[in-house]
């Protein structure tokens, strides 16, 4: 079975696996108090071009969001986010259980714009009941979103501005950021990230690491006693080292960069070769995510040899699946796809 069904069902990529093993021995300080964590945050800081960032290292990204929002929100507050946001759809309401209900906005490519983030505000605001109803006190959104599109620097700017015209933090989810930086078109940066978020991060797990997150918190007021709230939520890894070891390999000498670089170029070469087959698209990809139309009775041939992940039924003869590329992707696995669909 060739798996496009997610982009971390293998282990990590070479680098990080090589330095695991020549460390593994090694006796440090825990729980991210060590050489390794805090050479990859100064990395990390480097690289976002902001120094005076509080950069922290949590296992995944499920205790992220939960940790984040419910260290940035005041019980009676909620993130605005797009109804196929992670922290909506597939999290299985950890947010919820930290007693901070999600707020989901409609879109229909994954992404939401600050219109509607204005819009949704000033109607709470001038609604007679407000005090009866969750403030909106944030606003989550995912580069890339989980339809596989991505912000412009224009766009990320337009909905910053509005957050700071509301008093409404900002969170990137960045648990594929190396894919949204490496796709096509792409003109946001880390230093944007760092410039126009109150928080954001860098995602490990799906991006060549075995596991692991790394936390980018600008804004003063969310530094304060992070820690402690890592630590509430699970986030927390006693053998913290192992976490920052992966992120100080991933951030020297490009290789986050070059190895998002690499699922990309894949992903687009399977989208150009889709489109030749003749088969449409739900949305417009640049990422590692792509996401064809196809008969019903193809998908069942190709299940014998690929897993994907299914994404919709626009009708009754046709479904909307996923296919995922990653730093680990072969070329001969997708040259042998596009054969099929061809076929």
């Amino acid at each position: 079975m060739i798996h496009f069904e997610c982009d971390y069902t293998e282990g990590a990529c070479p680098e990080i696996i090589a330095r695991l093993t020549e460390t593994n021995m090694l006796q440090t300080a825990g729980y991210g108090e060590d050489e390794f964590c805090a050479s990859a945050a100064d990395k990390i800081r480097r690289l976002c071009q902001s120094p005076d960032a509080a950069v922290h290292f949590l296992v995944g990204g499920t205790q992220t969001n939960a940790t984040v929002i419910s260290a940035a929100l005041r019980p009676h507050q909620g993130p605005l986010c797009a109804v196929t946001g992670h922290i909506n759809a597939h999290e299985t309401g950890a947010v919820e259980a930290t007693g901070h209900k999600v707020l989901p906005l409609p879109s229909t490519d994954g992404k939401i714009r600050a219109a509607q983030i204005a819009e949704y505000v000033e109607a709470h605001m001038h609604d007679s009941a407000f005090e009866h109803m969750v403030r909106p006190g944030m606003v989550y959104i995912s580069h890339p979103t989980e339809n596989g599109t991505i912000y412009s620097r224009a766009e990320l700017e337009e909905i910053a501005s509005t957050c700071r015209r509301y008093g409404l933090y900002l969170f990137v989810d960045g648990a594929r950021l190396g894919y949204g930086l490496a796709a096509e078109g792409a003109d946001l940066t880390l230093p944007d990230l760092a410039r126009l978020t109150d928080v954001f991060y860098i995602g490990g797990t799906k991006v060549g690491a075995l596991f692991g997150e790394a936390v980018v918190i600008t804004n003063f007021a969310l530094k304060q006693d992070f820690r402690y709230l890592i630590k509430r939520h699970g986030g927390m890894l006693a053998k913290g080292r192992l976490l920052g070891l992966q992120f100080d390999t991933l951030m020297t000498n490009g290789l986050y960069e070059r190895i998002s670089g690499h699922a990309i170029r894949l992903a687009m070469k399977l989208r150009a070769g889709i489109k030749e087959a003749g088969f449409p698209f739900a949305f417009e990809s640049p990422t590692n995510q792509q996401f064809p139309v196809l008969p019903d009775a193809l998908l069942e041939r190709l299940s014998k040899k690929y897993s994907y992940s299914v994404w919709g039924k626009p009708d009754a003869e046709h479904t909307t699946v996923r296919f995922c590329t990653s730093w680990a992707t072969r070329e001969e696995n997708v040259d042998a796809l596009i054969a099929d669909l061809k076929a």
